[in-house]
């Protein structure tokens, strides 16, 4: 469940006040397929289009990850975050990849990544990264053998981490 830190009040249309709970997902450590749900019904009742496209595609895209790998009925938190990261990265490639000239396609999928970020699980910077490369695998960095890091690190720090980042860390590390 998550937890929430800070609840304002939302006037009712009768005077009435009522507690209203504000997404934090950074603070998160995973996304739970309820919470994009909710928040898919949210966007509906706004009608917000742009914004319950993107999260419908989220929320089609772990159910499709879940029956794939067999948990239909009880999706793990890890699942849906794994998800959110590679729904993520496409998001980021189309935009990178999506002709100038065609405004009205880069609004849309700027709105997408806008989105989906909302709900990625923070990153971990190229300076943490670093430390904690520095602190668990000190004997590993000692071989300066990029390969033999890579593979050490990879299982730990996969989906907290860019790989790009990781890449360029160790690669730093290695000279």
């Amino acid at each position: 469940m998550r937890s929430i830190s800070c609840m304002p009040f939302d006037d009712l249309a009768d005077g009435a006040k009522r507690r209203v709970p504000l997404p934090h997902y950074k603070e998160e450590l995973k996304m739970d397929i309820k919470t994009l749900q909710a928040d898919m019904i949210t966007a509906m009742k706004a009608k917000d289009k742009g914004r319950k496209d993107a999260i419908s595609a989220l929320v089609s895209a772990v159910k499709k990850a879940a029956i794939d790998e067999g948990c239909r009925e009880d999706i793990p938190e890890a699942l849906v975050d794994r998800v959110i990261l590679k729904e993520l990265k496409t998001a980021k490639e189309q935009l990178d990849t999506c002709p100038k000239e065609r405004a009205d396609l880069l609004e849309e999928y700027q709105l997408r990544h806008d989105v989906i970020q909302e709900y990625a699980p923070a990153m971990m910077s190229a300076e943490e990264v670093e430390t904690y490369i520095t602190e668990k695998f000190a004997e590993v960095v000692a071989t300066r053998n990029k390969g033999q890091i890579m593979k050490a690190v990879m299982a730990e720090l996969k989906g907290k981490a860019d790989g790009k980042v990781i890449n360029q860390v160790v690669a730093g590390l290695c000279q």
